[in-house]
């Protein structure tokens, strides 16, 4: 058996950062302080019944004292009681000064009573009980030492010094063993309380946010499983739809780490055709015939078969396993705790809480992983239409320029350098818009470096288009202040994509603008004197998408705004109506 570092040495690093984010040992101080008060009432009240009950109990030489001190004590328990109901936060000492009197005056209580015949014995055991509760295991086991000596002491003071005759040393014998098996009662359950503690502050600790690097995850998940499990080793092993390939990584106490693939199939089938869908645990999964207990419908069974792949088994020398099912909404496969013998049915309730933390951490994982690679596709789609509606076309115009510049140079050399004048600053005007468009993909929001306003835009757009068209841009704009602001970019591009298509392919020469925002939507609506579509009549949104008709770039932009776009189309020309929400929009 492989010897265990005392004190859990190996987990110490995931205990600091438990410890810096809430402290294990938990215990409500409150409630505890208001039980234990409550109950020192109900005590006092059963002292005076005992002595009242039976007063051969009071002693002839000492009963206005004992008479005294229970009225006393009586007065101190509900002021007590008091205390702890109406202050929200007791102080730590306020637990340990009320211990210390209790013990005192039971130890008094016991002297002047009977001594070890006194029925106030019994109450010894009362402190003990409200020190597991304070302080658990340690608590209980500092208490019952107090307590014996008190005790002890009191019946030699009566068996040597005073000599009383009708000292009983069987009886006294006896008490002493019932306050030592007591005692240890409530050292083990102090015990068992403070483990179940641990563990839930592990569960409840285990991070929200894990580390952005893969490998980084994987460790983070396989030390707080084994730290929660009390395990040496971890190993997980799981398959992702994204990627054709069998996961492994393995960690140990002593700082190794693992993170491997291996192709589909290396280890299959992982688990025996029995334990399939189910959760297990074996003491020596490399016997001949190992016991296997595990969980199924029907409860806790026990196999006798080898349970993991001989493959599997080997090269990771699987000997103890308490083997989970990971079961997630990307991930499948298995998390395996190793080299712990002293396993049990509880390990696996405990473990299936384990997996499925674990399950969620690697869900999470290759889902921010795709959640990345979405975006990049994303961006990479949208640089492309800014780069169509923007540079190519701009860059379409200015050749078109070139051509008549070209024709003109012979017969109107000054409108020819006119016009050339016209593509140099077109060029100018493209480079400063493509020094923007490399600025801003290098931003985390686009929103951030917008300096102008829509309205603003759009007017600096007309100016473009009808310079680099030869087209009459004819622009009505109705906003409020600031509407749009933070997607005037986009919104830009819809509507020069929208003009650019009518003068470049319907051969329009004015084109109509309105823009306005209506009832928390803005409405842009382009119509032109051109050809029309190759379609004619109405169509909206869906039956464009539908029968897959109209600009493929502006449909594609208008969608990632979330928008609609109607077309009607005829051989006179074509009004496009586009409609964005006031999410998309800004308002």
């Amino acid at each position: 058996m492989p010897a265990t570092m005392p004190g859990f040495e190996p987990w110490r690093g995931v205990a600091e950062r438990n410890s810096s984010e809430g402290r294990s040992d938990y215990a409500p101080r409150v409630r505890v302080e208001r039980l234990i008060a409550t109950c020192r009432v109900v005590l006092a009240i059963c002292l005076f019944l005992a002595i009242w009950l039976d007063p051969s109990t009071r002693p002839a030489q000492h009963w206005g004292t004992t008479d005294v001190l229970l009225a006393a004590y009586g007065a101190y328990a509900v002021v007590l009681t008091m205390v702890a109901w109406l202050v929200r936060a007791p102080s730590v000492t306020f637990g340990l000064v009320t211990h210390a009197v209790d013990l005192a005056l039971f130890s008094l209580f016991v002297y002047l009573t009977e001594r070890p015949a006194s029925p106030f014995y019994t109450y010894f055991i009362f402190a003990m009980v409200g020190a597991t509760l304070r302080w658990q295991w340690r608590g209980a086991l500092w208490t019952a030492l107090v307590a014996l000596v008190a005790f002890n002491a009191v019946g030699l003071y009566e068996a040597k010094i005073t000599r009383d005759p009708g000292f009983e040393l069987n009886r006294f014998v006896i008490r002493s063993a019932y306050l030592a098996v007591i005692a240890s009662l409530l050292v083990f359950l102090g015990a068992h309380e403070q483990r179940r503690r641990r563990e839930m502050h592990e569960l409840a600790g285990w991070p929200r946010v894990m580390p952005q690097h893969p490998a980084a995850v994987v460790r983070e998940v396989l030390e707080r499983a084994a730290a929660i499990l009390r395990a040496p080793r971890a190993l997980v092993v799981w398959e992702d739809a994204d990627e054709p390939w069998l996961q492994l990584a393995s960690w140990s106490v002593r700082g190794e780490f693992h993170l491997e693939r291996e192709p589909p199939g290396t280890f299959d089938p992982l688990v025996a055709a029995p334990l399939a869908e189910a959760s297990f645990f074996s003491r020596d999964a490399g016997a001949t015939a190992p016991s296997v207990l595990g969980v199924s419908s029907n409860g806790l069974e026990e196999w006798r078969e080898a349970p993991l792949n001989p493959a599997l088994q080997s090269r990771f020398a699987v000997h103890a396993v308490l083997c989970l099912c990971l079961r997630g909404e990307c991930v499948a496969g298995r998390l395996l705790l190793l080299d712990r013998w002293e396993l049990t049915a509880d390990d696996l309730v405990l473990g299936e809480i384990v997996a499925r933390q674990a399950a969620a951490s690697l869900d999470h994982l290759l889902l921010s992983r795709r959640l990345s690679q979405a975006a990049a596709t994303e961006e990479r789609v949208r640089l492309s239409r800014d780069l169509h509606d923007g540079v190519l076309q701009s860059l379409t115009g200015a050749a078109l320029k070139l051509e008549t510049a070209q024709r003109m140079l012979e017969t109107q050399p000054r409108a020819a350098r006119q016009r050339l004048r016209e593509i140099q600053r077109l060029i100018a005007d493209e480079q400063r818009n493509l020094r923007f468009l490399i600025r801003d993909s290098k931003l985390p929001s686009r929103g951030a470096v917008e300096e102008a306003s829509l309205d603003v835009r759009l007017h600096e757009l007309v100016q473009r288009l009808e310079g680099v068209w030869d087209i009459r841009v004819e622009p009505r704009f109705e906003l409020p202040d600031g509407a749009a602001g933070p997607l005037a970019y986009e919104i830009c591009h819809v509507l020069q994509e929208a003009v650019v298509n009518a003068a470049r392919h319907a051969g329009a020469s004015r084109v109509r603008v309105d823009v306005r925002e209506r009832e928390g939507q803005l409405q842009i609506v382009v119509a032109d004197n051109g050809s029309g579509f190759p379609f004619h009549g109405h169509y909206d949104h869906a039956a464009l998408s539908a029968l897959q008709l109209g600009p493929v770039i502006l449909k594609e932009r208008v969608d990632s705004l979330g928008g609609t776009l109607a077309i009607d189309s005829s051989p006179t020309g074509a009004r496009l109506e586009i409609r964005l929400p006031s999410a998309a929009t800004g308002a």
